[in-house]
């Protein structure tokens, strides 16, 4: 009975417990140093301990420091845990305590996740620019409608004026939002819900990652993107000495993106039967841009596969670097001119009438 519930709230902490990526950087770079300077393992995981303010990450480094202590490896205590750590994080330790070079793969694991860390950071700095651009066109565009139309509206109706189409088209939809705004407020709600819902689906993530890949702008630089990451965890693997197969697994496992992830575990099943990952990647060019297969082919035929897939990496790195930057400038003049449009047709269903009513009180 107490293995079952010892079991169950394993399974529990595994399910729910979330470690940032800054988390697990400073757990691999800390252990790396810790371990290099002839610390053991139990001893670098109890100091890591003391430095954790992460609930959940505490609960699961005691029960790794009771395996690693009751004499299991590392890597198969961290194992129970994979939805937190990853198959890629656990497999680098397992191949360094089975080569003996736990310490500098945990330094190379290190490097490869700030990497991972600062080309994410990147992408989704490039996108905030635009987010705050449409936030700012929704809050003018909406402050026009609840606030000046409503304190305007009573003027031109005691007044009789002939409104135009504008206007009479931003009343009946200040009047339907007002008029519903507890019902569009849980539609939207809802919708947000079934988004968050639906991001948890395979299918639904495979059909959303695939539209995002064939978006202009945006479709590059997730292809970019993905083949950074893939190959860097890739070319890190094979580098750790784990075989083609079982790296192209993990690198699969590894990958956010359910299309890549959907094809690379193609991939796998094709080189079993003794197709070359180049051969695989040539007959996918929309997924895997000629580059890559080329460089692999070489690799492949020279047993430099590795490098060649570390060179790739920070290519892609440098590739997503400069669309992310160069992003802002591309959007911005699309940008101000859907926020010109939307918020200079509130105003001018606001001002033509205003307009209209004190022309004609002149002629008067």
């Amino acid at each position: 009975m107490a293995n079952f519930i010892a079991s169950l709230n394993q399974s529990f902490t595994n399910a729910f417990t979330r470690v940032s990526l800054a988390e697990r950087i400073m757990f691999v770079k800390h252990m790396s140093m810790m371990i290099h300077s002839g610390m053991t393992e139990v001893e670098s995981l109890r100091l890591i301990r003391s430095q954790i303010r992460n609930k959940g990450f505490l609960t699961i480094l005691d029960d790794i420091i009771m395996s690693v202590e009751n004499g299991q490896a590392l890597s198969t205590a961290l194992a129970r845990y994979n939805r937190v750590f990853g198959d890629l994080f656990v497999n680098i330790i397992k191949i360094g305590e089975l080569s003996g070079t736990l310490s500098e793969n945990l330094d190379y694991l290190a490097l490869e996740m700030r990497k991972s860390q600062s080309l994410r950071s990147k992408v989704r700095g490039a996108l905030i620019y635009p987010a705050v651009i449409f936030a700012a066109t929704i809050g003018v565009v909406g402050g026009l409608i609840f606030f000046i139309l409503p304190k305007i509206l009573p003027i031109f109706k005691s007044l009789k004026v002939t409104l135009p189409f504008t206007t009479r088209a931003l009343m009946a939809v200040s009047d339907a939002l007002r008029s519903h705004t507890i019902l569009i407020g849980f539609i939207l709600i809802a919708v947000i819900v079934i988004m968050l819902v639906l991001r948890r689906i395979p299918v639904t993530r495979y059909i959303l990652h695939r539209i995002l890949l064939s978006l202009p702008i945006f479709g590059n630089i997730s292809i970019g993107f993905n083949m950074a990451n893939m190959t860097r965890v890739l070319g890190m693997l094979l580098k750790s000495g784990e075989k083609i197969v079982q790296a192209v697994s993990i690198t699969a496992d590894a990958s956010s993106n359910m299309v890549y992830r959907k094809a690379l575990q193609e991939a796998v099943i094709e080189i079993q039967k003794g197709k070359t990952l180049y051969a695989y990647f040539e007959e996918h060019e929309h997924l895997f841009p000629p580059t890559v297969g080329r460089m692999i082919e070489v690799g492949e035929k020279t047993g430099n596969l590795d490098n060649n897939l570390a060179y790739l990496a920070e290519f892609y790195e440098n590739e997503v670097d400069e669309v992310t930057k160069n992003l802002s400038g591309i959007l911005e003049p699309l940008l101000l001119v859907v926020m010109g449009v939307a918020v200079g047709f509130v105003a001018l269903a606001i001002i033509t009438p205003i307009y209209g009513i004190t022309q004609g009180l002149k002629t008067k």
